[in-house]
């Protein structure tokens, strides 16, 4: 054999070996392949075993909880609608060449019809959108006042897709709230919950068209996450559902409702640092939704009763000043002359702490119970006076549209300061005059305040009208510093004042 021959064959060799090793490794990887897959199946199979299956019991719990809110969705969307309103403006037009002065060549174009030269007006269509909620078969619709206010034209968008003309029944600002009509019997009524019964926790869905009508109908949820709440500076009277269902502009107007498909609210606004939605929405309750519209509907206002007196909030000063056991119950302090409260015999220093068998907690509380009652009805008011209980019945008056008072005066002044921060003269013509309060009226003024003091932080003013310390009436300089003198450092002082009419409680502790 020669070389060349011995080459060959050694090559040979070699390339048999190399596809007789990559046949072999072609099966060992498809019998490895086979015996993970068997492995895996085994391995599966046992991991199946193993589980424990969820018991049918608590998958269909989830299976009704999501059932639930899914026909809840269905049954409310055909009731809410979605409201476009339009309101023609007039603004200025501004002349572009008012920098080169009157008797510029360009004034002509600017001219007004009588051709003085000033900017004309021109009229703009302004476009809002909002929603409602259907109430009833005959077309009457819930929605918020400041959806509707001032618009000139309004329609509505159905469920169905109809757009349908709409008029205003009535505009409760006081609320928040309006009543719209439209002539259309195929509309589907919500039913209106008892928002009285509404628990903080429980679940609500909020249905509006949030950011514009391409996304109407938009169903959102979440919980009641506070009831009562006041304060919040959106409407006189205050008493919100707040719930972190996401409510967006767009959203104003629509129905919060219940897990029983109920309305118990209307969305009416959000608390925001960023414009945006942050888990803080206001509704305002249905009970109080109910009797607005009501009112408007029968007489196209809203009649409010009015007991005549001004009340505050008892803290803890007032309530050792006045010797209470608990901080519950509203002060009264003003009582208006000739006045339903009067008539009844309610005088200043009254607590007031049950409406009607039920407890008062605050003054939000006994404003809105008052201011829902009809006048001319009567409520029964457990007061404490004195120490001692007593029931008084009022027959309430209606709120007058204007509740200000007009103060007459003119005089002479004299001051002396007070070891409270205070300077003081007594009661004259000419600080009643100036700060507002009856020219008879005996007492002493705060005239100047220092705004480190205690009595400054506690909300006495400049101006008040000090009329009592600790219940001792006070007429002059001299009878105050005495009532004053009797009060000892840790003590609490009480004192009864009068601002701009009205009379009102302060204590503190000195």
């Amino acid at each position: 054999m020669n070389k060349k021959a011995k080459v060959s064959l050694v090559l040979a060799l070699i390339v048999g070996m190399l596809v007789g090793g990559f046949l072999f490794s072609k099966i060992e990887i498809h019998v490895k392949s086979n015996e993970s897959e068997a492995s895996t199946n085994a391995i599966q199979s046992q991991v199946t075993n193993s589980v424990v299956p969820a018991k049918d019991r608590e998958i269909r719990t989830l299976q009704d909880f999501n059932n639930a809110f899914v026909e809840i969705a269905q049954n409310t969307k055909p009731s809410v609608v979605t409201v476009f309103t339009e309101q023609t403006i007039s603004r200025k037009v501004v002349n572009p060449f008012q920098f080169f002065g009157f008797g510029s060549p360009f004034d002509q174009f600017f001219q007004n019809p009588n051709g003085q030269g000033q900017s004309p007006t021109q009229k703009e269509l302004r476009k809002g959108l909002g929603s409602g909620v259907v109430v009833s078969h005959d077309g009457y619709i819930l929605t918020n006042n400041h959806v509707v206010d001032k618009a000139d034209t309004i329609y509505i968008r159905t469920y169905d897709e109809r757009t349908l003309p709409a008029k205003i029944i009535g505009t409760d600002p006081k609320t928040d709230i309006a009543v719209i009509k439209v002539e259309d019997k195929d509309l589907k009524p919500i039913k209106i919950g008892d928002s009285d019964n509404l628990r903080v926790g429980e679940w609500v869905i909020a249905v509006g068209s949030p950011l514009g009508e391409n996304l109407a109908e938009t169903v959102t949820q979440g919980i009641v996450s506070a009831k009562g709440r006041a304060n919040v500076g959106l409407a006189d009277y205050e008493d919100y559902i707040q719930t972190d269902a996401a409510i967006n502009p767009g959203n104003s107007g629509g129905p919060l409702v219940n897990i029983n498909g109920e309305l118990i609210g209307i969305n009416s606004a959000i608390a925001s640092q960023t414009g945006g939605f942050q888990g803080i929405g206001f509704a305002v309750p249905s009970n109080m939704a109910q009797k607005v519209m009501e009112s408007l509907i029968r007489y196209g206002k809203v009649t409010r009763g009015w007991l005549g007196v001004t009340i505050q909030d008892i803290n803890e000063n007032i309530a050792k000043g006045l010797d209470l056991d608990e901080k519950s119950g509203v002060l009264v302090g003003s009582v208006l002359d000739d006045g339903p409260a009067e008539k009844a015999g309610l005088k200043t220093g009254d607590v007031i702490i049950e409406i009607d068998g039920q407890k008062v907690k605050n003054s939000v509380e006994l404003r809105n119970k008052v201011a829902s009652t009809a006048p001319g009805e009567s409520i029964k008011l457990t007061i404490l006076r004195d120490g001692k209980e007593k029931t008084i019945s009022v027959k309430l008056g209606e709120l007058p549209s204007d509740e200000a008072l007009a103060n007459v005066a003119s005089g002479g002044s004299e001051s002396v300061k007070s070891l409270l921060g205070l300077t003081l003269s007594p009661a004259s013509r000419e600080l009643a005059s100036k700060y507002g309060f009856d020219s008879d009226e005996k007492g002493v003024v705060i005239t100047q305040i220092e705004p480190a003091s205690v009595a400054f932080r506690e909300g006495l003013r400049e101006g008040d009208l000090i009329l009592a310390v600790n219940k001792v009436r006070v007429k002059n300089l001299s009878e105050f510093e005495k009532q004053v003198k009797k009060i000892s450092k840790g003590d609490t002082a009480l004192f009864l004042i009068e601002r701009k009419g009205s009379k009102l409680f302060i204590a503190f502790t000195l």
